[in-house]
């Protein structure tokens, strides 16, 4: 596997339970790491049955990073880390994000917990020379008919990645991330599981389909690892050319 061996090295994937992050956190695994996921259930058998999860060889423990009070209480029962990825989102829809509650929701969970687990982990991932990907969309660099939190927020996260990209660099800490096109997701159902809308979607999108979770998986592996030793503070987009 080369520069993509990753034996040895510790990688906590928030929201990593399912979707995206449980194939990023898949990947890492048999790339050779040890994988800790977060998610929102009470344990890892409350996954089971879950379309996108799977939770075997993973080590889980249960964190709602849109309670900040959850993430200052989580004790991880390792000393060190290698990779942190921050994978949590969520989305309202019904146009729920207009409304104080869902804007609030949305961005405690899409944006406000990003700086808290960074931040949480910041001197571990000091000491072992590590890195931080933080996942957004595609939709962080353009409008979101619907849904202005989603967009907002990962718009942040884009910026955000930026911000600490530059300012944890000096310490060993290479921060970057990645931003997923349309992926067949839990949160994407609203357009997968809709003919028309699917059709539609597809048609934007230049290489001709959706993206995978293992797709996404990829683009981690490369940030993470030395080939991406010199790529500090930049958002990779991965999807299918649909932002073209």
């Amino acid at each position: 596997m080369g520069e993509l061996d990753f034996t040895g090295k510790r990688v906590l994937v928030v929201g990593g339970s399912s979707g995206i992050g449980n194939g990023i956190a898949h990947s890492f695994r048999t790339h050779g790491a040890e994988v800790h996921v977060w998610g929102t259930r009470p344990s890892a058998a409350a996954y089971e049955g879950v379309e996108g999860s799977d939770l075997s060889c993973l080590s889980y423990a249960k964190v709602d990073v849109g309670v900040r009070a959850e993430i200052d209480a989580c004790t991880p029962p390792f000393e060190n880390l290698d990779v942190l990825v921050l994978c949590q989102g969520t989305v309202v829809y019904r146009r729920g994000e207009f409304q104080a509650e869902g804007w609030d929701r949305v961005m405690a969970v899409n944006l406000d917990s990003l700086m808290a687990c960074a931040v949480k982990f910041r001197e571990m991932l000091a000491s072992a020379g590590g890195s931080i990907i933080i996942v957004s969309s595609v939709s962080g660099f353009q409008a979101n008919i619907g849904n202005p939190a989603y967009a907002a927020s990962k718009a942040g996260a884009v910026s955000l990645t930026k911000t600490l990209g530059r300012a944890w660099a000096p310490e060993g800490i290479r921060v970057n991330g990645l931003a997923p096109g349309l992926v067949d997701t839990k949160l994407t159902k609203v357009t997968t599981e809709h003919p028309d809308r699917l059709r539609g979607a597809l048609a934007r999108i230049p290489v001709g389909r959706m993206g995978e979770p293992s797709d996404m998986a990829g683009a981690a592996l490369f940030l993470a690892s030395p080939l991406a030793s010199y790529v500090a503070g930049q958002t990779l987009i991965v999807d299918g050319g649909l932002s073209l």
